[in-house]
């Protein structure tokens, strides 16, 4: 009860307040930090040369930027009258461009309304077609280079960056951008209970093919068993659902 109370003191002093951070877990956090910054920088000078790759092959493809720039939502973790918990922050997630320079979001925007409403005929009438993979797959935007970047995921390589930076960790559920956490319905926050992540939970069980209200569902259960051997099991899973590109797009 105690916890409760302070928690919604918290949420009028600082309406950004997200949810109490478990104390139990604290050490969690400590040493899920200290291994994605290890693993991270390991990871960024092993890819180097596959990253150096991709840079001239997107000069050559099209013009405009090498990287994709974005905000997005993620959290930190705040002290306030002795009570610890997760605030709300914006941060600049990078990517490595795959869409023509200046594209209209608007597009991604109708379909994220649908999706996150799960308005399947919305969303078939934006695609142009009924299909079982719930992410927007036809999308004009996208370059020639930028398609094979998506399907192999290869795209998200530069975030490595925001996990060294301490924005986002290794595993946890994806960011999500700013106008998408607008349409969330109340109990859709939750996922918003920890670092966001280069891959989870949902990620190695369903990737595209679930609604979305079955994705948060995978990212609250993955918040609510954090642990170091749960992250081991989601990173050695990823590279094979990787190169699978089961539902990726």
């Amino acid at each position: 009860m105690q916890q409760q109370i302070s928690f919604h003191i918290l949420q009028e002093l600082d309406p950004f307040a997200l949810c109490l951070v478990k104390e139990h877990r604290v050490l969690y956090y400590a040493s899920k930090r200290v291994l994605d910054f290890v693993l991270a920088s390991l990871a960024f000078i092993l890819l180097s040369p596959v990253m150096a790759v991709i840079t001239i092959l997107i000069k050559l493809d099209s013009s405009g930027p090498i990287f994709f720039v974005q905000d997005r939502v993620g959290v930190r973790r705040r002290i306030q009258n002795g009570v610890s918990y997760w605030q709300q922050v914006v941060f600049r997630c990078y990517k490595f461009r795959t869409m023509e320079c200046n594209a209209d979001p608007s597009l991604h925007q109708a379909y994220i309304k649908a999706f996150i409403s799960n308005d399947c005929n919305e969303m078939a009438s934006i695609q142009g077609q009924d299909s079982q993979i719930r992410k927007l797959t036809k999308d004009p935007r996208v370059t020639r280079l930028g398609r094979i970047l998506r399907k192999s995921s290869l795209d998200e390589l530069p975030q490595l960056f925001n996990v060294i930076n301490g924005e986002m960790s290794l595993v946890g559920p994806r960011p999500a951008i700013p106008y998408e956490v607008e349409m969330y319905k109340p109990w859709h926050y939750k996922r918003l209970g920890t670092k966001p992540g280069m891959t989870g939970l949902w990620q190695v069980t369903a990737r595209c093919s679930t609604d979305f209200d079955t994705a948060v569902k995978l990212d609250i259960e993955y918040i609510e068993r954090q642990s170091i051997w749960l992250d081991f099991k989601i990173l050695v899973m990823t590279p094979y659902e990787v190169l699978s590109c089961k539902g990726a797009h």
